[in-house]
């Protein structure tokens, strides 16, 4: 499920909106509350446009356009695609509607009555089978961009590890994966080579061996 959202100027981490939560959900998300704002303060102009982010049981999943990060946490069995396509949705209908005001905005929260749309957006992303058999959103799924590409990172990895969510960040972590699996590769080929190599030449010699013992012991 869509649990809560939240929208700030990428530049400063100034909140520009965010979805009005219940005190339940409150109590729920005060941690990953606090974590999203440790995830405003590590994005730079060099952070990746997309990231899902795991926390617990909960995902907190950003799309970054125009100078503003749009945020939201929701279940982790949540699908990466219907969080981006809700996040694609907000994006775009918070810069028709705000963006060559965002540049100006001095004080915290100035386009709180973007949450009637937050609201009315999430409500149709709560259920993910309502979602899948919505035929108003069964276009917007045909036209999703591939998620496999999106960056995932763990808020350990932030939090302890001091993780960067910059894009050269997630190339050289991708990198270092793709040598370490042409290295293991390398090495099953060598392997191999050698077997292929050397076995006829042991085979001779056992066979030699087995001889040489067959005459000693006769």
């Amino acid at each position: 499920m869509v649990r809560s959202t939240i929208i700030v100027r990428a530049s400063d981490a100034l909140p520009l909106a965010a979805s009005v939560d219940d005190e339940q959900i409150e109590s729920a998300l005060q941690e990953q509350k606090q974590q999203a704002k440790l995830i405003f303060r590590r994005i730079t102009p060099n952070a990746e446009p997309r990231c899902s982010i795991e926390s617990g049981p909960y995902t907190l999943h950003y799309l970054i356009s125009e100078n503003i990060v749009y945020l939201v946490i929701t279940d982790k069995s949540y699908p990466r695609k219907l969080a981006f396509s809700y996040l694609d949705e907000l994006s775009k209908e918070f810069w028709t509607s705000y963006g060559p005001k965002v540049e100006g905005i001095r004080k915290p929260y100035a386009f709180v009555g973007f949450d009637t749309f937050m609201s009315k957006t999430a409500r149709l992303y709560q259920d993910t089978r309502n979602v899948a058999g919505g035929s108003n959103l069964d276009k917007l799924n045909d036209e999703l961009q591939d998620v496999t590409r999106i960056m995932t990172k763990n808020m350990e990895e932030l939090l302890w590890r001091g993780d960067s969510l910059d894009r050269m960040s997630h190339l050289s972590t991708s990198l270092r994966s793709e040598s370490e699996k042409y290295r293991k590769a390398a090495r099953n080929i060598n392997v191999q080579a050698m077997i292929r190599k050397y076995a006829p030449v042991a085979a001779i010699v056992f066979i030699l061996f087995i001889i040489i013992l067959w005459k000693l012991s006769g």
